[in-house]
């Protein structure tokens, strides 16, 4: 069942795309959940400003905070169509996906019991994230915080701490990497207030 007043041609077009398939367009406006884009190829939408639509983690690979601070309304984009959205009548599409993932560039230069030196970004009841390159944080594990017990994060780290940390896995699927800083035989800088 179509979503909203669908043209028989929009519905024609949408079916005839592959998953896989890149797309060229112009973003034609910025959303709170994404991002419209007006398909060079595709009909116009009877609803929305543009055919396909970027959701916000489908922008990047980096964790970002609004649509703007990757795209602008009439900059020019190529994407990766995902999957045809038969509620919305449009393409759902990708931005990051024809960019390289910087956590599998960052796995292939790092291997498991390597030091790096990181900051510390997010403190949560059990552990500290820890940024270790450009958009690449890992968690190190209350119980990897230090060599004592660790009842809370704040007792040993602060946000903004520059620590050294050791990589103690690679989730390469999930992209996670967990870090300690128990078995870390450098010293840390405490961020000064």
């Amino acid at each position: 069942m179509g979503g909203p007043l669908e043209p028989p041609e929009l519905r024609m077009f949408l079916e005839s795309l592959s998953p896989g398939e890149l797309l060229s367009g112009t973003v034609a406006a910025l959303e709170r959940f994404g991002v419209f884009v007006a398909l060079d190829d595709g009909p116009d939408h009877p609803v929305f400003p543009g055919v396909g639509l970027i959701t916000i983690p489908e922008l990047s690979w980096l964790r970002i905070e609004s649509a703007s601070d990757v795209v602008a309304v009439g900059q020019r984009v190529t994407c990766e169509f995902l999957a045809f959205d038969t509620w919305n009548a449009e393409a759902r599409l990708s931005l990051r996906a024809t960019r390289p993932d910087p956590f599998q560039t960052f796995a292939d230069r790092v291997v498991v019991g390597q030091e790096l030196p990181g900051r510390v970004t997010k403190l949560i009841p059990f552990g500290a994230f820890v940024e270790v390159a450009k958009g690449i944080e890992g968690l190190v594990h209350n119980r990897e915080l230090a060599s004592a017990p660790v009842a809370a994060p704040e007792d040993v780290v602060r946000l903004g701490d520059e620590v050294t940390v050791v990589i103690t896995d690679i989730d390469r699927e999930r992209r996670r990497l967990a870090l300690s800083r128990r078995r870390a035989k450098q010293g840390d800088r405490r961020r000064q207030p």
